[in-house]
C-alpha cells in the first residue's frame, strides 16, 4: 500500500488512488477516507469526474433538462413557496406606496433526501486492461442508469422513499380537463386552463401511445393538431417519457406546463465504490453507486394535466 495520507478529493493522488482502487486493488480504500460517505461506504468521484459525470447526465436525465437543479448540500434545507402575486402598481409623485403585509405569503417545505442506489458490474478483463477506457465508460453506464431513474420519479415518483412527481394526484399537476377519450378540444382546453404567465415556457409531456393518438386528431377543417415539421402542439414543444401513463381510466396521460417551477435539489455529490468480492466466481467486479435528492413541483398551477374519467 501506499505510505501517503490523502487529505484532499482535488489532489491527483485521490484522483489515481480512487480509480486504481475501482480496478481491483482493495486495499486502496483504505487512502480514500477524505472522499468516504460514512452512511454508505461508498467514495465521492474526484472534482473532474465528478464535473464529467453531471455533463453526462444532464443528457440522460429529463428533469435535468427541462426542470430546474438546486444545489443543497446541506443537513437541512427549506423551500420557502410564494402563495401570493407580487405586487406591480403606478404611483402619482407623493402618493402613498400601497405595501402590503405579506407575513404569510411563504410556505415552507422542508426539503427531504432520498437515496437513489445505482448499480453495474463488468468482467474483470475489461477493468483490469489497461487500454480500455474504463474511466470514462463508468462514467457513462452510471449516468445512464441514474438519468432513467431520476425520469421516473419525476413523472410518477411517490413521495415516499423517492421524490415526489408531476403526476402525483395531491401535490403534482392540477386537472384542469377530465375526458372519456382524448379529443381535439380537450387539448385546447387543457392549453388556455394554464395562465399565461406560465404557458409561455410550457412544454406537453406524454408517452408513445398518446403521442400517436394526438397526431391523428384535427380539427373542423381537417387541420392536424400536431405540427409535424417541428413536433409542437398549438405551437409548443412536445417531451416523450415512456413512464407517462397510458390514456386509461383513472389515469393522466398528459401534462401541460412551465416545468421550471419543478425542482430537483441535490443533497450530496455522487458517489461509488466497488464490490470485489460478491461476483469473483463470475470474474466479474460489481459497482455501486449513491446520489441523494429530493424533487417536487413547487408551484402546482404552473403544469396542468388531463385526468381519463
Amino acid at each position: 500500500m501506499e505510505n501517503y495520507k490523502i487529505t484532499d478529493l482535488r489532489s491527483p493522488e485521490y484522483d489515481k488512488t480512487f480509480w486504481n482502487s475501482l480496478r481491483g486493488n482493495r486495499e486502496l480504500e483504505a487512502l480514500l477516507n477524505v472522499g468516504r460517505d460514512t452512511e454508505t461506504g461508498t467514495f465521492e468521484l474526484p472534482p473532474t469526474d465528478l464535473t464529467k459525470f453531471s455533463k453526462e447526465l444532464s443528457k440522460k436525465s429529463l428533469p435535468r433538462q427541462i426542470a430546474s437543479v438546486i444545489p443543497a448540500y446541506g443537513t437541512d434545507y427549506t423551500i420557502y413557496q410564494k402563495d401570493t402575486e407580487d405586487l406591480g402598481t403606478w404611483v402619482a409623485p407623493g402618493e402613498t406606496i400601497p405595501i402590503y403585509d405579506g407575513a404569510n405569503d411563504f410556505t415552507k417545505n422542508p426539503v427531504g433526501s432520498f437515496k437513489l442506489v445505482s448499480f453495474v458490474k463488468f468482467d474483470e478483463d475489461f477493468v483490469r486492461d489497461a487500454t480500455f477506457p474504463f474511466n470514462d465508460y463508468l462514467i457513462g453506464r452510471f449516468a445512464k442508469v441514474v438519468g432513467r431513474t431520476e425520469e421516473q420519479a419525476f413523472i410518477a415518483g411517490t413521495g415516499a422513499k423517492m421524490p415526489t412527481g408531476i403526476t402525483h394526484p395531491e401535490k403534482g399537476a392540477e386537472v384542469a380537463v377530465t375526458s372519456k377519450a382524448l379529443s381535439y378540444d380537450d387539448v385546447l382546453t387543457l392549453f388556455f386552463s394554464l395562465d399565461p404567465e406560465y404557458r409561455a415556457n410550457a412544454r406537453f409531456i406524454m408517452n408513445d401511445k398518446t403521442a400517436l393518438k394526438l397526431r391523428t386528431l384535427k380539427d373542423g377543417n381537417g387541420n392536424y393538431l400536431w405540427r409535424s415539421t417541428d413536433d409542437t402542439i398549438l405551437g409548443k414543444p412536445v417531451t416523450i417519457s415512456n413512464f407517462m401513463p397510458d390514456a386509461e381510466a383513472g389515469n393522466i396521460p398528459v401534462v401541460f406546463g412551465d416545468m421550471s417551477y419543478y425542482w430537483l435539489i441535490c443533497r450530496r455529490s455522487f458517489s461509488i465504490r466497488a464490490l470485489y468480492e460478491k461476483f469473483v466466481l463470475n470474474d466479474q467486479i460489481g459497482y455501486i453507486g449513491n446520489e441523494f435528492v429530493d424533487g417536487r413541483l413547487i408551484r402546482r398551477k404552473a403544469v396542468k394535466a388531463i385526468q381519463m374519467g
